[in-house]
């Protein structure tokens, strides 16, 4: 027990979040076989079984759960004592960077990520994970991502404002009963499209719940990005966040209202964990991000 390979942490580490051997082969750029040889090292070196297989992957064992959050913490902060010594070139680093956007992060901020990292850092690699808010805080911690774009704020992380937004709503250009105003009573008797709440808007919900008011929910879908898609041509109503809806509307068949209430409006942040402070890469990257998406707002 004396000499233990970091690597071999750093496997357990990985297997314990991927909860899949395929999956934490690929995030450590490694083989199957490479994986599951160092999980046999790791099962004679605790001598536990620490993964049992299941049909949806692996599943720790009691052991493992509780050696998951020591061994994660020291993982992190030896890999940051290293970086923190490191020169970090964006010229010529090949590091994959991990953010977790919504779908409109990705349709709104991600071209302007990617653009900024192609002048600055042409072999730098993005790997870009569903947003999940309820999950950003864990996942920030453990290191399964470096950043997160989201609107809550994300308790025990670090944040930069990216922008300050409002929401609208969006509709058909020929809607048969609106024009180019939109009152309440309109509002509540059209049929509306809902967006699921994992990424974060539910801000109206809340604001009508309190003037005990509901909207007619026609249908339900978990991103914004089908919108364009389907709303011109019909009699349906969509609330989202006003920079997207000027981006869908250059598609041209939607037009964008102000709502008939108040609705506060909200930052939109990029969040990151206390424990990178020590790293120039990530560092560097969450500059990069922050200027490219505030340069792009210009």
């Amino acid at each position: 027990m004396s000499h233990i390979d970091l690597n071999l942490i750093r496997t357990f580490v990985t297997l314990y979040e991927a909860r899949s051997v395929t999956l934490a082969a690929e995030r450590l750029f490694v083989t199957q076989p490479s994986v599951s040889y160092g999980l046999a090292r790791l099962r004679e070196l605790f001598d536990d079984a620490l993964f049992s297989r299941t049909r949806d992957g692996i599943q720790p064992t009691f052991v493992a759960e509780q050696l998951y959050g020591t061994l994660r913490d020291a993982l992190t902060r030896i890999e940051g004592a290293v970086q923190s010594t490191r020169q970090f070139d964006p010229a010529t680093t090949e590091r994959r960077f991990r953010i977790a956007l919504s779908d409109l992060g990705e349709m709104g901020f991600l071209p302007l990520i990617l653009a900024r990292l192609n002048r600055d850092a042409p072999q730098a690699e993005v790997e870009v994970l569903p947003l999940q808010v309820d999950q950003v805080g864990d996942w920030l911690a453990s290191g399964k991502i470096d950043a997160a774009i989201c609107r809550p704020p994300v308790p025990g992380t670090r944040s930069q404002v990216l922008m300050r937004e409002r929401y609208v709503c969006l509709l058909s250009c020929d809607h048969p009963r609106i024009g180019n105003e939109l009152s309440l009573e309109q509002f509540i008797a059209e049929r509306h499209i809902s967006v699921t709440r994992t990424t974060g808007h539910g801000s109206v919900e809340d604001v009508l719940t309190s003037m005990q008011l509901q909207r007619r929910i026609s249908l339900q879908v978990p991103h914004f990005s089908v919108l364009p898609k389907i709303i011109p041509g019909t009699d349906l109503l969509a609330v989202l966040p006003a920079q997207i809806g000027r981006l869908f509307m250059q598609d041209g068949g939607l037009k964008m209202l102000e709502l008939p209430f108040q609705v506060a409006e909200f930052n939109v942040s990029l969040n990151w964990h206390p424990n990178s402070d020590n790293s120039a890469a990530l560092q560097w990257f969450y500059a990069t991000v922050a200027q490219a998406i505030i340069d792009g707002q210009a």
